[in-house]
């Protein structure tokens, strides 16, 4: 077992290495520019786009609103709470600002996912609309590609079951064990029995699920926050300044904090912000497939959303908090570090803020992630692998919640950097579609009218 947690380990090394980083902020900044900025000119057109979405806008099985509340069910999880702390804790304040460098880029890479995701998609023989990077693959690239999306589809379904299944199930069991003494099997089976009650009506029960509880908890989440940041509002412009000096600068030993360098901060800034917001992940656009839209650039700017949401506002209010209260100094990490800033922010219910605020997240992911990996088993294997799938998916979830999952966690990172890589080279040689698509649109005084 040694072994091959070593040999896992230095592939990790290898994949989330410097050549990765290049590759996801490269890909990013690329189509920013390819797109002129629009991601960012257009963000209000996005809100709009979303705020329409919440009825049909043509054919799919969801609405476009509900499709971006299941991405961000999968997107928002561990990594907001979690991720952020872990990010702060080892690379220190600097690597809050490469998040931030990564969500800015990461809407253009998130933009691109949502046109090809629905340009490319197709109805199976149930009537489901599915798409997502092996689908664009296949229909963007042509058959001689076709090894590349059967690799995503296979890192992609195994990569569901560690972050998107048992990672998960794991921070619940452990964040009401801690605080509520709850016996982390209780919790486990809990969990799954929901999850399996949702994932019987497939996609629909589980994009209307997510439709409900996604803006509850962010809305819940976020107001948490900024009622910390009020009580503190004197050591906002400080933390900030910190957190761009230590962006470019080794970040020195203190109190707790045993001291990081420049490259370090980079690495964690960059991994923790793409297992936050999933930005070239190539998971977001299986969901988004499935919307109720004809319109591929109008989806693709509700789909830039979820970058913009998960990581510029919700991961930049938990990063803020353990900035202010002066917690990311104490030596803790992970939930543990969010739990302790929100305690030490609001004594009396900052804590379970955090608890709760896991739970849902992370229940919520577990259901967003079952549609990734389902859709990846039934790309590989057809329609029937679907209830296997599902079947597998609820028995795991209590083992989950009962393991020591270091192992499992860096597995999961593995396969993740493993996934973005297939997707990230379809969106860089299908990113001329996405560009004319794109310009074409805008350019065209009919659009131009509705978006002004």
């Amino acid at each position: 077992m040694e072994t091959i947690e070593s040999w896992v380990g230095t592939i990790n090394g290898l994949v989330w290495g410097p050549p990765m980083l290049v590759l996801i902020l490269g890909t990013g900044l690329f189509l920013m520019i390819g797109l002129r900025l629009m991601p960012l000119l257009k963000l209000g057109f996005g809100f709009r786009m979303l705020w329409a979405g919440r009825h049909a806008q043509g054919q799919g099985n969801i609405t476009p609103f509900n499709a971006l509340m299941t991405s961000l069910a999968a997107t928002i999880g561990t990594g907001n709470i979690a991720g952020v702390a872990t990010a702060i804790a080892i690379g220190g304040p600097g690597a809050l600002f490469w998040m931030w460098c990564t969500a800015l880029v990461g809407m253009a890479t998130k933009y691109a996912e949502g046109v090809l995701a629905v340009k490319y998609r197709e109805v199976d023989e149930k009537g489901n609309y599915v798409g997502g990077p092996m689908y664009y693959i296949k229909n963007g690239l042509g058959r001689r590609w076709l090894w590349l999306g059967t690799a995503f589809a296979i890192f992609g379904g195994l990569a569901g079951f560690g972050i998107g299944n048992m990672v998960q199930a794991n921070s619940v069991s452990h964040a009401l064990s801690g605080k509520f003494a709850i016996p982390e099997l209780w919790s486990g089976i809990a969990m799954a029995v929901m999850v399996g009650l949702v994932l019987i009506g497939g996609i629909r029960w589980i994009a209307q699920v997510a439709g409900k509880l996604v803006p509850f908890m962010a809305i819940a989440y976020v107001v948490g926050g900024l009622v910390v940041l009020a009580f503190n509002i004197e050591k906002i412009p400080e933390a900030i300044y910190q957190i761009v000096l230590h962006a470019f600068s080794p970040t020195a030993a203190a109190g707790g904090f045993a001291g990081a360098t420049l490259m370090l901060g980079i690495q964690m800034g960059v991994a923790r912000g793409i297992f936050s917001n999933e930005a070239g992940l190539g998971s977001a656009p299986i969901a988004h497939a499935a919307a109720q839209s004809n319109d591929p650039i109008q989806q693709g700017t509700v789909a830039m959303l979820g970058t913009f949401i998960d990581t510029i506002i919700i991961c930049t209010i938990t990063g803020l908090v353990i900035m202010v209260t002066g917690e990311w100094m104490s030596g803790e990490t992970g939930a543990g570090l969010s739990a302790a800033a929100f305690s030490a922010g609001l004594p009396s219910v900052g804590g379970y803020i955090v608890t709760f605020g896991l739970a849902l997240f992370a229940f919520t992911t577990i259901l967003g992630w079952s549609v990734y990996g389902e859709r990846c088993m039934e790309y590989l294997f057809g329609i029937h692998a679907i209830v296997p799938f599902r079947l597998v998916w609820v028995a795991v979830i209590p083992v989950g919640a009962t393991l020591e999952l270091d192992f499992i966690w860096l597995v999961a990172d593995t396969l993740n950097a493993l996934m973005a890589i297939p997707n990230l080279v379809a969106l860089l040689l299908l990113s001329p579609v996405v560009f004319r698509m794109t310009h074409d649109y805008f350019a065209d005084p009919i659009n131009r009218r509705v978006v002004t």
